[in-house]
């Protein structure tokens, strides 16, 4: 009869799931949003996704074998970061500086603090960043799909937030304008979030605080609430970068703190900002201060907030 009982340090809190599991179900959360700019965009869309996913790949499992280390490729998450870096891209970006964006997420942002469980932002989002200002021409130069919807033909949906009309809801749902990847079909993105949500991949709290704030600050600043949901990056944002398990709040009161903070940040850079978009910038900084986050909303050790009371009683 084996033995059931186990012996081990702290902590005590067990999954069956493991990393690779986890991220693999990220990867099939994904799919939905990769047909969907495949049918918009065209082959190009997968190209660019396949050359980022193979890139991070093979800069993880190379850096590993220059540093001796064991190779990490099985666990998925260099898989899931090229995916998510190339819904940070427009589908026709040269992929040449898609690998470029491949090195900066996976060399710099991982691996060189650590590798997985160790980097300090989402890697994905400081390889769009990089990108987006080394390449500003490429990054804001849009494929539109040709299907007789030309109303947002000359810029995203958020530069021209002001023009659209009730019947542009559905164009931004179906995702039929110009952007990157993860910012043109909204349902595609929405259903992947609700598959993470449903398999307790990730906790709601961060998407739901996320999204109702910025849905709260659009009605408080006079602008469509929709058209801020449906627009730009925030529905990837919210249910595929801010919920990464490294650079986001363990603590439900942390994960609330976390959302509403980011839709704040997010709608003051798209209210007073010069961009546009401000999903990428509000993830950045608010994983900066995760570690403070954290040591805030902890939970108290047990007997300590009662020999506080005994203290003060006396």
């Amino acid at each position: 009869m084996a033995n059931k009982l186990i012996v081990s340090a702290a902590p005590h809190i067990t999954s069956a799931d493991s990393t690779s599991k986890i991220m693999q179900r990220v990867c099939i959360a994904l799919l939905p949003a990769l047909a969907a700019s495949v049918v918009i965009y065209g082959f190009s869309a997968l190209l660019l996704t396949a050359v980022t996913v193979a890139a991070c790949v093979l800069f993880e499992y190379g850096y590993c074998k220059l540093m001796g280390r064991d190779t990490t490729i099985n666990d998925f998450s260099a898989v899931v970061t090229g995916m998510l870096l190339a819904f940070n891209l427009p589908a026709g970006m040269p992929v040449w500086m898609a690998v470029v964006g491949a090195l900066i997420s996976i060399v710099v942002v991982k691996q060189l603090f650590g590798g997985l469980g160790y980097n300090f932002a989402n890697p994905a989002i400081v390889g769009r960043i990089a990108l987006a200002l080394g390449f500003t021409g490429r990054m804001t130069t849009y494929i539109y799909p040709s299907n007789g919807i030309d109303a947002l033909s000359s810029a995203t949906p958020l530069a021209v937030a002001g023009e659209l009309n009730a019947g542009s809801y559905v164009t931004l749902l179906l995702g039929n304008h110009g952007g990157v990847l993860g910012e043109t079909c909204a349902l595609a993105i929405l259903a992947g979030g609700v598959y993470l949500i449903a398999t307790k991949v990730i906790s709601p709290m961060i998407p739901v605080s996320y999204l109702a704030s910025v849905a709260v600050l659009s009605l408080c600043f006079g602008m469509d609430p929709i058209v801020q949901l449906l627009s730009g990056g925030l529905m990837l944002g919210a249910f595929f970068m801010a919920t990464d398990y490294v650079t986001s709040p363990t603590t439900e009161k942390g994960k609330l703190i976390f959302g509403v903070c980011l839709g704040v940040i997010t709608m003051m850079i798209r209210r007073f900002g010069t961009m546009n978009e401000g999903v990428s910038f509000a993830i950045l900084l608010m994983n900066l201060v995760v570690p403070y986050i954290e040591i805030n909303t902890r939970q108290d050790k047990l007997g300590i907030a009662k020999a506080k009371k005994e203290a003060a009683a006396k």
